[in-house]
């Protein structure tokens, strides 16, 4: 349905920041930047369990005190449909860099490891611009939806 457009240039992390994607965080973590962020928290029991049954999830921390800066989980049927979960970044000036490497590099792992399937998102509205930058439409033909396919 839509195309991937790869941009030539991978955004960049900023400085002090590191990139995690071999391990979830705590749902206490989560909840915490989630709150911050002013996005629905969940109960810790359905968190972890989210978290476990999770295809895939990126953190951002800061690296110096090891703190939840960002995140992003996908789901998955393993074959034609994936789903974008929890995109949250820490609110302040480098939110949006920070929402832009957590979406360009999921979208990496799922292009390599699903190539074809459909991707859908729930999103925070700071998240629309970086989203649109990666290829995503906002209301495609008129369905009040972003949507995204990887050839």
């Amino acid at each position: 349905m839509f195309s991937f457009r790869g941009n030539s240039q991978a955004p960049l992390l900023p400085e002090g920041f590191i990139l995690v994607t071999d391990q979830p965080p705590s749902s206490q973590e989560l909840n915490k930047l989630l709150s911050k962020c002013n996005e629905k928290t969940h109960p810790s029991g359905r968190l972890d369990l989210a978290l476990k049954n999770s295809f895939c999830n990126l953190s951002i921390l800061e690296e110096s005190k090891g703190n939840l800066a960002g995140f992003i989980r996908a789901t998955s049927d393993n074959g034609l449909n994936a789903n974008l979960w929890n995109l949250v970044a820490q609110p302040g000036k480098q939110q949006e860099s920070l929402t832009l490497v957590l979406i360009h590099r999921i979208l990496l792992i799922l292009r390599r490891d699903m190539p074809g399937c459909s991707i859908s998102v729930s999103a925070p509205s700071f998240a629309i611009n970086a989203l649109q930058e990666q290829g995503f439409l906002l209301d495609p033909n008129g369905i009040r939806a972003m949507g995204y396919r990887l050839r």
